[in-house]
């Protein structure tokens, strides 16, 4: 007897059968038949994502989290991942999707597929809104905040003027102390950080003046589910062209997205 033949005389083809038409379905058909979409953001990272007062999760993650749902007409079932685990979560199938703050490099294209970028990341020098900052040459005179040797400090020194007051201080949470006391007029930093602050102290009005560097935020898709990844692309494009994109940008960074990335 073949082995095909022993297999159905066992019983077992019907089983092997099904289990391999379970294996190549794709991820997007299975997201649709489940009628949900298991989507990986972050908590502790605000303003992309945090819990509210409320206890639930929200941020600009959540939101893009959400119309990625809304949009695959499924429901979605929010999943709280930090850097370390987002990528084993998706490679392991704990997730479908990552939208959590997540960089493009060429070391993770060689494990997971990115979808078109859907949000800047970036560091920048920020102030209270009263104060007048338009370019670098407006920092002459002013007292800036800055944590020694963190990226934002070596940016800094490239394009401030001479005349600038650096103040570099240890770690971030004594930068941002510092600012947010008044002994700086000025503070270069991540907009993760300025959105913990805005927060913390949401009276203190602090606002966006100049950009230092931009590392936009992308989906990360698990290796070869094509369909996924063009069907999230689409809603990031639609997102994009009728301004939702735009706006929630506007919403969680007090910024616009700028020349986003496909």
């Amino acid at each position: 007897m073949s082995k095909r033949g022993l297999l159905f005389a066992l019983g077992l083809a019907p089983a092997l059968l099904a289990f391999g038409g379970a294996q190549a379905q794709d991820a997007l058909s299975g997201i649709l038949k489940a009628k949900t979409v298991r989507i990986g953001i972050p908590t502790d990272y605000p303003p992309y994502g945090f819990v509210g007062i409320d206890l639930q999760p929200m941020g600009l993650d959540v939101d893009v989290a959400n119309l990625i749902g809304a949009k695959l007409g499924t429901k979605v079932e929010l999943v709280p991942v930090v850097s370390a685990n987002r990528i084993p979560y998706l490679q392991t199938q704990k997730i479908d999707l990552i939208v959590s703050t997540l960089g493009k490099n060429e070391e993770r294209t060689k494990i997971i597929d990115f979808s078109h970028a859907y949000a800047p990341f970036y560091q920048g020098v920020f102030a209270l809104k009263a104060t007048s900052i338009k370019s670098f040459d407006d920092l002459a005179g002013k007292s800036v905040a800055v944590t020694r040797g963190a990226m934002e400090d070596e940016m800094l020194a490239k394009v401030a003027p001479p005349t600038a007051m650096i103040q570099r201080f240890e770690d971030q949470s004594a930068t941002t102390a510092a600012f947010a006391a008044g002994q700086t007029q000025v503070i270069a930093t991540s907009v993760s950080n300025i959105g913990a602050l805005s927060r913390k102290s949401p009276n203190l009005g602090v606002d966006y003046k100049l950009l230092l560097r931009d590392s936009p935020c992308f989906v990360g898709i698990a290796k070869g589910e094509e369909a996924l990844r063009e069907k999230v692309n689409a809603i990031i494009l639609a997102a994009k062209a009728d301004g939702t994109l735009e706006a929630l940008s506007q919403k969680w960074l007090k910024r616009g997205t700028g020349d986003l990335p496909l």
